[in-house]
């Protein structure tokens, strides 16, 4: 998965205005414009490195002149005490670009941790680990692209991507059945619909209209697991709602083809990397 440099550069000049705004009231008065330094950036846990050339993108934004040594890459295993990288050039552009860098990468490195976490968890199944649209205003992709990193799968990045009915739409529109047909009637050829589903007559009625995928929303396993006999061969199957590192073997076991779980990025912890300043 690749990310355009412009949608990157946006998010990181949107967080240094946030940050910096017009002056940074600690450095530029303390520090002279000539001062050069070189600082590393260590992991302080074990885990998934992801968003390593977004955080120094941060630095060469501020500076072109910024030399760096990558030690790491995305996607890699880390332990605590690694160095990551080493940043050498100003040090008031080390200074202003620390917390902007280590936001990203922190929380982007949290994401793909916690995926590697699920995806060895359901290993052996042929249930995949998916994101949701339960992400951060702004920094979708960045979330997304972490989930990959860390071993899982990206679901609709946005509500064009394809035609979920959820409780809602339905509830509104009166039926599974009615709703799947009308909306088939009007969606392009290249738009698939998924359904979601809170008990077995639903599922029933989704695998009647020909829904490709159904949801299983916040169903046991028992009812997943016949869910999933009831339409072999004839949807995917999603599972969604309540699923925790405790149950989600479980949950894979039951045979569903998708397990979409929404705190991976609305809820997950920092991972905690460190920039420090050389003394030499």
């Amino acid at each position: 998965m690749k990310l355009l440099p412009f949608y990157i550069d946006d998010i990181i000049e949107r967080a240094l205005m946030e940050d910096i705004n017009y002056t940074d009231a600690a450095t530029d008065y303390l520090l002279d414009d000539g001062m050069q330094s070189k600082a590393m950036l260590i992991s302080k846990d074990d885990g998934v490195l992801c968003g390593l050339d977004f955080g120094l993108r941060v630095f060469e934004k501020l500076d072109n002149h910024i030399n760096i040594i990558k030690h790491k890459n995305d996607g890699g295993i880390i332990s605590k005490g690694d160095l990551i990288a080493e940043i050498s050039g100003s040090t008031t552009t080390l200074l202003k670009g620390e917390r902007t860098a280590l936001n990203i990468m922190q929380h982007m490195s949290g994401i793909a941790t916690k995926t590697s976490r699920l995806v060895k968890l359901v290993e052996g199944t042929k249930a995949s680990i998916c994101d949701t649209r339960k992400t951060l205003p702004g920094l979708r992709a960045l979330q997304k692209y972490a989930v990959v990193m860390g071993g899982g799968r990206n679901h609709r990045f946005n509500l064009s991507d394809a035609a979920m009915l959820k409780d809602n739409h339905i509830d509104a529109y009166g039926g599974i059945i009615p709703a799947v047909e009308a909306l088939r009637e009007k969606v392009g050829h290249m738009i698939k619909i998924e359904v979601e589903t809170r008990n077995l007559d639903e599922v029933r009625q989704a695998l009647k209209c020909g829904a490709e995928v159904i949801m299983l929303d916040n169903m046991d396993c028992a009812a997943m697991s016949e869910a999933v006999k009831l339409g072999a061969g004839k949807a995917l199957f999603e599972a969604s709602g309540n699923v925790t590192e405790n149950n989600i073997r479980q949950v894979a076991e039951t045979g569903v083809d998708i397990i979409s779980v929404g705190a991976l990025t609305h809820s997950v912890k920092a991972f905690d990397i460190s920039m420090r300043i050389s003394k030499d």
